[in-house]
């Protein structure tokens, strides 16, 4: 005699409002995928931030004036813990997503019952995580060469956590545009690094020129570190509280524009 609980009909697994298991292990998966490598991941950037303090500190450390009361390196150093920040938040997301696709396992993390809010949250924290890791282990060894003192707390969290999620969600938008490693590079080369570079990291830009400083003030990137060292040197080149709204409606509109290219399929499905 046949068991009647064998021929009942499989039914589907009910996961509630949230798949917290699925979310949980593609964020998971996000996260060791960069831990796996973590010499290349977390202790390069340290390296190359190390190299760019060092540069800047025996080229200007000399004859470089105090900027707004502090020292020319301990200016410098939140604006070169934020860029490395950032630049990995979105290093992780892209080279993730690209990667899937160039290989043909995007549908690995498109299958699975998650949705696209899920998905979104899920490889954009884990941008996330890799920069604030990034940018603690930075910090911590640029403590060995410069005098780091902490201001406001808040500020600092603040923008490194949010800051990171706005690279992280970039990071997202152009792995899922882009269709070959090539239109990856043109991202990173012709919006991230310059976006990065003429962000206030090496500079004030009350030194700027009336019209360079005008353009300074339209830069997201510019609010993430003036907010950010300002956690830390008390001092900030624009307004603290536009930056919290510039930072904070740019990760809205990223978030939903990231939300929207996953619950299309935009350049993911055939």
């Amino acid at each position: 005699m046949k068991d009647p609980i064998a021929t009942l009909p499989p039914v589907p697994r009910s996961y509630g409002m949230v798949n917290w298991l699925g979310f949980y292990t593609l964020l998971a998966k996000e996260v060791r995928r960069f831990l796996k490598v973590y010499f290349q991941t977390i202790m390069a950037p340290v390296v190359t931030t190390l190299l760019f303090l060092a540069v800047f500190a025996l080229a200007l450390g000399r004859v470089a004036a105090d900027v707004h009361g502090v020292p020319f390196v301990e200016f410098l150093a939140p604006g070169l813990i934020m860029m490395a920040m950032v630049q990995n938040a979105f290093a992780n997301t892209s080279s993730s997503l690209i990667i899937a696709k160039v290989q043909g396992n995007i549908v690995d993390m498109l299958m699975p019952p998650l949705s696209a809010t899920e998905q979104t949250l899920a490889v954009a924290l884990g941008g996330v995580i890799r920069g604030v890791v990034v940018g603690l282990v930075v910090g911590l060894v640029m403590t060995l060469f410069v005098n780091v003192h902490v201001h406001d707390a808040f500020f600092i969290v603040f923008h490194a956590v949010m800051g990171s999620l706005l690279l992280s969600l970039l990071g997202m938008v152009g792995g899922i545009w882009a269709d070959k490693f090539d239109h990856m590079a043109a991202v990173t080369n012709f919006i991230v690094t310059p976006l990065s570079f003429l962000s206030g990291t090496f500079y004030t830009i009350d030194r700027l020129p009336e019209g360079f400083h005008a353009i300074a003030l339209a830069n997201p990137f510019f609010y993430m570190i003036d907010g950010f060292r300002y956690g830390f040197i008390g001092h900030a080149d624009g307004s603290l509280a536009v930056g919290l709204m510039v930072v904070g409606l740019a990760d809205l509109a990223l978030l939903a524009l990231t939300w929207r290219m996953l619950s299309t399929g935009y350049k993911l499905k055939a």
